[in-house]
């Protein structure tokens, strides 16, 4: 049953939803169940996601880092959909005495408008023009004309996906494959998903043992050794 608090974003999730046209998805996610916390959504072909789908790594990542506490809201970072497609994503921090309880999300896929921008520029301007332009605005990430470091949302439907897009993310951080992982490397991974809270999802623990080519057992003993080591 969701927030009784939330009962009244599940409208303003469908008005969104309507008034933004299909190139917005909003997602209202109720916190009390991580694992399926998304109650209502609309236009929901952007990302590929369900009702029932669970926390992204960017939410986890916010209840871990408790930025919601100095924040009303977090504003155009970059998400990527289950079919790859790149989104510009907000969130609206829900909370209730100062608890958060909820997150109402707006994920906007541009491409369409991607595509006419370039089909324009084209007819104005040399294709090396064009390339130039995109490069400049796609520039990789320190250089001079890049946009901020930020992490990267990504949407998915179930905890298994969520754990093993998290443990595939640092085996290419740290340039090598699960199969072939030393122990210190192991507990470097552990350590950074902890501190991305992938583990505040019930049932991540055997994702990501099986992600990682381990046992759950080992998974636990290294959580058990960051903890240690933390205190």
């Amino acid at each position: 049953m969701a927030n009784q608090l939330l009962q009244h974003y599940i409208k303003l999730t469908e008005f969104l939803g309507q008034a933004l046209g299909p190139d917005y998805e909003v997602a209202l996610h109720d916190l009390t169940d991580k694992n399926r916390s998304i109650i209502a959504i609309a236009n929901n072909h952007v990302s590929g996601r369900e009702v029932g789908a669970p926390l992204t790594n960017v939410a986890l990542q916010i209840l871990m880092d408790k930025s919601y506490e100095k924040q009303d809201y977090r504003l155009h970072y970059r998400g990527v959909s289950v079919g790859g497609k790149k989104l510009r994503s907000s969130t609206l921090f829900i909370k209730s005495n100062g608890k958060l309880v909820g997150m109402l999300c707006i994920n906007f896929d541009d491409s369409r408008f991607q595509s006419v921008s370039r089909n324009i520029l084209q007819l104005c301007h040399p294709d090396a023009f064009v390339e130039e332009l995109y490069q400049t605005h796609n520039a990789p990430e320190g250089s001079p004309t890049s946009l901020p470091q930020v992490t990267t949302e990504s949407f998915h439907n179930s905890i298994d996906a969520v754990a093993g897009d998290a443990v595939d993310r640092e085996l290419a951080r740290l340039g090598v494959t699960a199969d072939r992982l030393t122990p210190d490397e192991r507990i470097q991974i552990i350590a950074s998903l902890e501190a991305g809270g992938i583990f505040l999802l019930k049932g991540a623990v055997k994702d990501v043992a099986d992600a990682m080519h381990c046992s759950q057992a080992s998974v636990y003993r290294y959580l058990s050794q960051i903890k240690k080591d933390e205190g």
